[in-house]
Parts: C-alpha cells; sequence; structure tokens
C-alpha cells in the first residue's frame, strides 16, 4: 500500500497544502497548476455525482479509482478539502484523511491564532505532525 501525495484546498479552492511522499511520476507543471487542475477535476466529478447519482447521495463523491491509482476525497462541514492519492489496494483512507482533519489541522491550524484561514500552511509543527501521522499509518509504504 502507498500514499503518494496530498492536497489540501480551502472552500474557495484554494490550495493551502501540498504534501508529497512516494510519488513515482510528476506531471511537468508547478504544483499550483497541477492544484488548480484537481480542483477543477473534483469540482466537475462533484456535481456529475450529485446531479446523475439515480440515488440520494448523502456523502456525494468519495474516490476515482483507476488502474494505476485511487484519487481520495473528503470534505469538511466547514468546507475544506483533502485529496489523497494511493495505490490500488489501500484501505482505510478516509478514515485516514479524517485523523489529519481533526488531529492535525485543526489542532496545529484552527487553533492557531496565528494562522488565517485560506492561507496556505507554513506551520512546521502541521508539517512535522502531518508527516508523522502518515508515516505511521498502515497504508504507508516507502
Amino acid at each position: 500500500m502507498t500514499i503518494h501525495n496530498l492536497y489540501m484546498f480551502d472552500r474557495h479552492g484554494v490550495l493551502m497544502y501540498y504534501g508529497e511522499w512516494n510519488r513515482k511520476r510528476q506531471s511537468g507543471m508547478t504544483i499550483e497548476e497541477e492544484a488548480k487542475l484537481m480542483y477543477g477535476m473534483l469540482y466537475s466529478i462533484k456535481n456529475f455525482v450529485n446531479k446523475m447519482s439515480p440515488v440520494d447521495v448523502w456523502e456525494g463523491f468519495q474516490c476515482y479509482r483507476t488502474s494505476k491509482y485511487v484519487l481520495n476525497y473528503f470534505e469538511t462541514p466547514s468546507g475544506v478539502k483533502f485529496v489523497m492519492n494511493t495505490d490500488l489496494h489501500s484501505q482505510g483512507v478516509r478514515e485516514l484523511l479524517q485523523q489529519i482533519n481533526s488531529q492535525i489541522y485543526i489542532e496545529y491550524c484552527v487553533k492557531n491564532p496565528a494562522y488565517k484561514s485560506g492561507e496556505t500552511i507554513q506551520c512546521e509543527l502541521f508539517k512535522t505532525k502531518l508527516d508523522e501521522l502518515v508515516k505511521q499509518s498502515p497504508i504507508f509504504k516507502s
């Protein structure tokens, strides 16, 4: 099981954080361009799922699977969006994203008076704790 990368967007689609662990191939774009492309795709997929689903979708879009990777998606009630790309065999990614939100993002950003919502996350403690949580996860493989 492998975690490739993590994007965090605010409710307006601004990239707040990008982390990379076991990514094998680069896109050839800047992180900013890649993030815009990612957010645009998320927006389109969410709208498609919400409009085309034959049943009421209370949790909405959660993942997108290809033949090479899985794009896992978690959105908080406040609109913060977490996107984690993993390999095809990773289990429990949604729970990991929820842990990142509650144990790392809320603790080290939301509760930090120096952090302003919607800004790029610069807090070294956030980055260190996130890296520790990801690397301790059973999903992570170096």
